[in-house]
């Protein structure tokens, strides 16, 4: 049964029972019978292969994304895209992955990721320092935009805007980085700088969307976080672009899911609308 033969079992019951110090079996004859440490060992035995092969198979369903714990950090633009198709995929598709998601601004997430408090953050690569221990990779880049409720009195003129006229109704925007307040102020002048143009500042994406939805207030984020808004243009045009990634510390092993992270960044991290003709004067 065991493939050996009597000599080579022999020899081998007595190299463990020499190594764990008791007998394993009583020999009358040629019969043997379990002592009674012999019956505690078989039982420690067999829970010890029952709990090797459970192992076995936790790691089988986590190369598969399947099982295990999954700790996400997003920024304010990939979380409105990403954070509720996520939760619904993990609670469809992956019961036994435990997922945990994260919102904070760019800083404060590399922070926790470096501390082993997270296994991976989406946010704008424009906001990330580079550094060595960071691993960027799967980019996707999308379109900034000033955007209105529909029946706004800016969406109702039949030609381009200029930045003064937008800031008029006050500017919404979540913090932004460096690289677009630079593009900013090159393409506005200096008051177009965040710290003077925009009046209300929220890290909650959804949140701004929806005060844009109810009130006369622009603003300023990825455009396909708000399809239903309307996208205004400006003279000049705003061509900002974020590019959101995923960052994990370099070398170290990949967690589970995080597969499921990248497939929804390929399907959600895309613009589907095009930006709207350019309006002229007639």
């Amino acid at each position: 049964m065991l493939f050996l033969t009597q000599p080579a079992l022999s020899r081998s019951i007595r190299s463990l029972e020499a190594e764990l110090g008791q007998a394993l079996f009583d020999r009358l004859g040629r019969v043997s019978e379990l002592t009674p440490f012999g019956h505690e060992t078989l039982a420690r035995a067999r829970e010890l292969v029952q709990a090797a092969d459970e192992l076995r198979r936790a790691g089988q369903r986590a190369a598969g994304g399947l099982s295990g714990r999954l700790r996400v950090g997003m920024g304010s633009g990939p979380g409105a895209l990403l954070m509720n198709p996520l939760l619904q995929a993990v609670a469809q598709h992956g019961p036994g992955l435990q997922l945990e998601v994260a919102r904070a601004g760019t800083e404060l997430l590399v922070q926790a990721l470096r501390a082993r408090q997270l296994d991976a953050l989406v946010v704008d690569a424009r906001s990330l320092r580079p550094a060595p221990d960071l691993h960027l990779q799967h980019l996707h880049e999308l379109r900034g935009a000033f955007m209105v409720r529909r029946g706004h009195p800016l969406a109702k003129r039949r030609r381009t805007l200029s930045f003064e006229e937008v800031c008029a109704f006050g500017l919404a925007s979540t913090p932004l980085s460096d690289e677009v307040c630079r593009v900013l102020v090159e393409r506005y002048g200096p008051q177009a700088h965040p710290s003077h143009s925009v009046t209300l500042r929220c890290d909650e994406l959804p949140s701004l969307v929806e005060l844009a939805r109810h009130s006369d207030t622009v603003l300023l984020a990825i455009r396909a976080a708000a399809p239903d808004l309307v996208e205004l243009r400006l003279t000049p045009e705003l061509a900002a672009n974020a590019r959101l990634g995923l960052v994990t510390l370099a070398r170290r092993t990949e967690a589970p899911g995080l597969s499921l992270v990248r497939e929804l960044m390929s399907g959600l991290l895309r613009d589907n609308l095009s930006p709207s003709p350019t309006r002229r004067t007639p």
